[in-house]
């Protein structure tokens, strides 16, 4: 169980470690090493889903370590509350920043490893917070620093709390 204090309040996660063991791995790893306090959700879509994990309050990217192996076609499918790992078009260039499903999002699904069919890894779930979740996907965006569908209003993640006892259950 992981929990990601926001700006708008805590969005607590449980991670699926049995399905995406790389994924989860690598997301507790920035978790403990603190990329995530500061970070902003900088892509927000209603409808769509929020992305967050890379970029400061100034719009600034956070160093990454090496990308990771897509774990897409592990079962697990980008529905409401999911939540997966971001990439570029690459299908194995995922590192730090991460997004949550605002809705079943299919499309996003592994159907096969070709570039376009690798889909997105989902690695966990919301399980509190969907008020939070309805909240951040609600903000107005603008555009910033480049970027497109940036809150108006900073959506900051404060901090990540892992509850290691509940991750051992």
């Amino acid at each position: 169980m992981v929990t990601l204090n926001t700006t708008y309040g805590p969005i607590k996660l449980e991670l699926n470690a049995e399905k995406a063991p790389a994924t989860v791995a690598n997301f507790l790893m920035y978790a403990r090493e603190g990329l995530y306090d500061g970070t902003i959700f900088h892509r927000v879509i209603d409808n769509f889903m929020i992305q967050g994990g890379g970029f400061d309050a100034d719009m600034q990217q956070k160093e990454t370590k090496e990308p990771i192996e897509n774990e897409a076609d592990n079962g697990l499918k980008n529905d409401f509350g999911t939540v997966a790992m971001a990439r570029t078009m690459d299908p194995h260039s995922a590192t730090a920043q991460f997004f949550i499903n605002v809705k079943d999002n299919d499309f996003l699904n592994h159907s096969g490893k070709t570039m376009q069919g690798w889909g997105y890894a989902v690695f966990g779930k919301v399980v509190e917070g969907a008020d939070v979740l309805d909240k951040i996907r609600a903000v107005p965006t603008t555009s910033r620093g480049g970027h497109q569908d940036v809150p108006a209003e900073t959506v900051i993640i404060e901090s990540v709390e892992i509850d290691e006892a509940a991750s051992e259950d």
